[in-house]
């Protein structure tokens, strides 16, 4: 037994797991080109509410752009918050303890955000 085995033995504590949360590495990292590519797909529909406002277009043509970009965010949004359950909290189930408590409390606050928008 090394004497790290040996602390840990003496203490009861579960020794410790690095994942790649540890590492900084994200839920998003693995579709992070395709979420840029979305995300630009968006600024490009926003931009595209500036140039109707600007250009005097139909309001309610307007609101159909605005419906269609609210959609898109908030479809971008479910996906980033899969990859964080997936990957963040699934981590932190992993090393349990205080950690996956947390973790579920700060993806619960972020499911109600979304659902208030």
């Amino acid at each position: 037994m090394t004497t790290m085995e040996t602390a840990g033995a003496a203490t009861s504590e579960a020794p410790s797991v690095m994942t790649d949360h540890d590492r900084g590495i994200h839920g998003y990292h693995q579709q992070k080109d395709e979420h840029l590519k979305r995300l630009r797909r968006i600024e490009g529909q926003i931009r595209g509410l500036q140039r109707m406002v600007d250009e005097d277009v139909y309001c309610i043509d307007i609101l159909t752009q605005v419906s269609a970009s609210t959609k898109a965010l908030q479809s971008f949004a479910l996906q980033l918050l899969e990859e964080h359950l997936r990957h963040c909290v699934a981590d932190a189930a992993v090393k349990g303890g205080d950690e996956i408590d947390a973790k579920v409390e700060e993806a619960t606050k972020a499911i109600a955000r979304l659902l208030r928008t």
